[in-house]
């Protein structure tokens, strides 16, 4: 008997309409399966983006996931990653509470180590093209582009001019950080 999976399509369906998916036990087993190897195995720019494009998980171009990253395993293929992306150890992006969603990680975004990303039933996650999430940020709402998170509960502290990427060394990106100002920060 295959599992039913509910999933905002960008392609089928209108924003915010569930698009009906059907999965075999076999397709099921089979994503557990890659995705512990994805977490578990070398290859932070190779191998684990393929186990997970495998899996489901939509990679446009090329993006770092770090050792123990855990992806969406019930609905992979409502997960959206951008081309640059950088996914720090330990963070946890879960398209499902109760329900499916979908999260969009725009291009060139850097979360850091232990953030745990979370989509409300039914809605569309967003973390903006260039934004960067600091260590252990909790992230339940959209992320502004271009804006550097930190904090448990994720705040936006500083405008982003200048992308973490690979190929960004981290003095230049801290240089290019516009802080806001601390009474007029923006709350998530």
């Amino acid at each position: 008997m295959a599992g039913r999976v509910w999933c905002a399509s960008r392609l089928k369906a209108p924003e915010g309409t569930a698009t009906e998916v059907t999965k075999s036990f076999v397709r099921r087993a089979s994503n557990r399966l890659l995705h512990q190897l994805a977490r578990l195995l070398p290859g932070a720019t190779t191998l684990r983006p393929f186990f997970h494009r495998l899996r489901g998980v939509r990679i446009h171009g090329k993006i770092f996931v770090g050792d123990d990253v855990y992806l969406e395993n019930e609905y992979p293929e409502c997960v959206e990653i951008h081309d640059g992306v950088q996914i720090g150890l330990r963070t946890t992006i879960i398209a499902h509470t109760r329900g499916p969603s979908r999260i969009v990680v725009e291009k060139n975004v850097f979360i850091g180590a232990s953030c745990v990303i979370a989509a409300s039933p039914g809605r569309t996650l967003t973390i903006g093209e260039g934004s960067v999430l600091g260590i252990a940020c909790v992230v339940t709402s959209n992320i502004a582009p271009r804006t550097f998170y930190s904090g448990e509960r994720a705040k936006a502290i500083a405008q982003v001019t200048t992308p973490f990427t690979n190929d960004t060394d981290y003095e230049h990106f801290v240089r290019g950080l516009r802080p806001f100002p601390t009474k007029n920060r923006q709350r998530n």
